[in-house]
């Protein structure tokens, strides 16, 4: 078959596959839309609380940088002398359906089966306030509400969450999502339609520094198009705190990882930021061993890895939030992890402003 008639076929059935796929898209876009408007206009109740709610979250499935952002937004708070709580889900943890609370500071027999893997990270990094875990998170933070005071409610993604009265909403987009898919499931990668834009806040823009300018004006008017008012945008890098092992010890620093032979080892959504990112701090990766997101590693598991590291003449790399599992199967120390914080390349100032403005006005309330 000659090429341009090959093109012409994987065309052809693109576009009769979009068509089929073209209704359920808009039906999901819809329910969506529905449902916000009905908490919107009072038919469906928010539940309301006497102390500032800034919400992170996004319109994309997966992985955009939201628990980087709560920890760079908790150590924010705090440095304004102000105590957060964190109202997070815990996303497969055995308490995400029930409740858990996880004080900062609670450093011994917290297990990341118990509460999940992001909630125990958050906790770890927090110099004061605490982290509610559970799927009712209304409910959640009332039952604790007057054992943890807190001055402001971080809601992480929560976006969707629309049961909790929020005072700020910040919406997080992945600039390596490629632009064609920022449409609505099954045709693309949104969980929600463009239009919920309307309710944003500030918009982040992470991984910015993993895509060209122009990728990024692009993506800006894409969504530009969507508001209704100017919301501050900002961009974000994530920066590099080096290498540490399964004790928590430092190891290498970032230039120290070239030649370094490693097992990449994930259990996250995004494994393929990951893995440019390690090479691009020059590790040379011997295998890509991918795991489902917030997947709960086995003894057995850590162990074959372990054998294949060997083979290898490679250690084990994985991220911070698969260490917090990892770690409670083994304590080899050829298990290492990378720590990233949030950097903003633009709009750190503009943002913090805006958040000063809200908390200012709600600080009569508390």
């Amino acid at each position: 078959m000659s090429e341009p008639l090959l093109k012409n076929r994987l065309r052809l059935k693109s576009l009769l596959k979009g068509t089929a796929l073209t209704p359920l898209s808009l039906a999901w876009e819809w329910v969506y839309r529905i449902r916000r408007s009905f908490y919107e206009y009072g038919v469906l109740r928010k539940n309301t609380f006497k102390v500032p709610v800034i919400s992170v979250g996004n319109l994309a499935f997966g992985g955009t940088g939201k628990t980087p952002t709560i920890v760079w937004l908790a150590d924010w708070v705090i440095e304004q002398g102000l105590t957060p709580v964190v109202l997070t889900r815990g996303y497969k943890g055995q308490l995400e359906h029930s409740s858990g609370l996880l004080k900062s500071g609670q450093k011994f027999r917290l297990n990341p089966f118990d509460y999940g893997d992001e909630p125990l990270m958050i906790s770890n990094k927090m110099k004061k306030g605490a982290v509610i875990v559970g799927k009712r998170r209304a409910e959640n933070l009332m039952k604790y509400f007057a054992e943890v005071r807190p001055d402001v409610v971080l809601l992480d993604d929560g976006f969707q969450h629309l049961q909790i009265y929020r005072s700020f909403n910040i919406v997080l987009f992945d600039a390596t999502l490629p632009l064609n898919l920022y449409r609505v499931a099954p045709l693309g990668y949104l969980r929600e339609g463009m239009t919920a834009l309307k309710d944003a806040d500030a918009i982040v823009i992470s991984r910015a520094d993993m895509v060209s300018p122009e990728k990024l004006q692009k993506l800006i008017a894409t969504l530009s198009e969507h508001f209704h008012h100017r919301p501050s945008v900002a961009l974000t890098r994530y920066h590099s705190l080096g290498v540490f092992d399964v004790h928590d010890k430092y190891i290498f620093s970032v230039p120290e990882l070239k030649g370094l032979r490693a097992i990449a080892v994930t259990a996250i959504a995004g494994p393929d930021s990951f893995h440019r990112y390690l090479e691009n701090c020059g590790v040379e990766i011997t295998e890509k061993v991918s795991f489902p997101d917030h997947y709960f590693f086995t003894a057995e598991d850590v162990n074959e890895l372990l054998i294949k590291a060997s083979q290898q003449s490679a250690v084990i790399l994985c991220s911070e939030k698969d260490m917090v599992k990892m770690k409670r199967v083994s304590l080899d120390n050829r298990l290492l992890f990378t720590k990233i914080k949030v950097e903003f390349m633009s709009g750190e100032q503009e943002l913090q402003g805006a958040l000063s403005k809200v908390l200012r006005l709600d600080s009569s309330l508390r």
